[in-house]
């Protein structure tokens, strides 16, 4: 079942809330407006983190729920060069880009269309001109929400551009399984089946290297709480108060690449993804001072985020895994949550 209510305009451009609901235990609301996810209910608890009215979004520090693009988190120097040839882009993160730049997928409304089937979908389109954000190319993308059957989530990402660029989307929602309003997730049990992680500078930048989490906090082969790599010494999680880190998946092709458990409610997250990488992010810069869904102020550590992706960084390494796209190339991915 779909069903579809204004939420609002901007620029002229009406907003909808979609509500799709599989008929079983899941249930999402879905903004036009940055392809965002306002709230995801499992068995009455709604996991994700959010805002309540347009106007907040249109401040949506942290990301919220928001598709990301054209690529996904940082850029080191806001520039890279393709075919010889240097492109700028903003400088939104200090002297680096992040998420797509001032103006990225997250803030564009987007053209939808509901699929009220068995699994009830809601495909959302949009075009990226040339130069958008200082990105080559006019890029046409599409991501397909669908609630499964089987009580998941699948966010199936599609795209293609006229001329060699970068292609790099997400989604940045923010789970809390005990419910969003419920607290930190410190007592969260959370397993990635990684065996190599990449660390940052202090601009949350990889630099290259590709270590291996194995004697780390790193190692979340086998699930462990959250809080025992918050209240580890490790130079990484002690220079950013967390985890905001790319970790290499193992294996490839559509697999399983983490578990989320939490620990008051019991619901359990598998997250599979064909993606190279995914990216943990605990929180930590959370606006502890804004309030947000359901009148709730949220704190530091109140959410994890999993975003698949090319590795962060990835234009300025060839042993990263790319997040260039060729012209005429189609660029085809799939990441499923899925709720038990």
């Amino acid at each position: 079942m779909i069903k579809k209510e204004l939420f609002g305009s901007l620029d002229g451009k009406d907003v909808f809330l979609y509500t799709l609901d599989n008929g079983k235990d899941l249930r999402a609301e879905i903004l036009s407006y940055g392809g965002i996810i306002k709230s995801l209910v499992y068995k009455g608890v709604d996991v994700v983190l959010g805002r309540d009215t347009l106007e907040d979004y249109l401040d949506n520090d942290g990301y919220y729920g928001a598709l990301i693009g054209r690529n996904s988190n940082r850029i080191g120097g806001a520039a890279f060069e393709l075919n010889g040839k240097t492109y700028t882009l903003a400088k939104n993160d200090g002297e680096n880009n992040l998420h797509g730049g001032d103006f990225g997928f997250n803030r564009k409304v987007w053209d939808c269309t509901e699929q009220d089937v068995e699994e009830p979908a809601l495909v959302l389109k949009t075009e990226s001109p040339d130069g958008e954000e200082g990105f080559p190319g006019n890029a046409s993308v599409c991501v397909t929400y669908t609630l499964t059957k089987n009580n998941g989530l699948k966010m199936h990402y599609e795209g293609s551009c006229d001329a060699d660029t970068v292609l790099n989307m997400t989604n940045h929602s923010y789970f809390n399984l005990n419910g969003h309003k419920s607290g930190t997730v410190d007592e969260h049990m959370v397993q990635i089946n990684s065996h190599f992680y990449t660390p940052n500078t202090e601009e949350c930048m990889p630099y290259g290297e590709v270590l291996h989490t194995e004697g780390t906090p790193f190692d979340l082969t086998s699930p462990k709480k959250l809080k025992e790599g918050f209240y580890s010494e490790h130079p990484q999680i002690l220079l950013f108060g967390g985890y905001d880190h790319n970790f290499a998946l193992d294996g490839r092709g559509f697999r399983l690449g983490a578990v989320v458990k939490g620990d008051k409610t019991g619901i359990t997250m598998e997250m599979y993804t064909d993606r190279p990488a995914v990216q943990l992010y605990t929180g930590n810069c959370i606006n502890t001072e804004k309030v947000c869904k359901d009148k709730t102020v949220y704190a530091v550590h109140q959410a994890l985020c999993l975003e698949t992706q090319a590795f962060p960084n990835a234009v300025h390494f060839s042993h990263y895994p790319t997040a260039f796209l060729k012209k005429g190339e189609k660029y085809d991915t799939v990441t499923e949550y899925v709720f038990k």
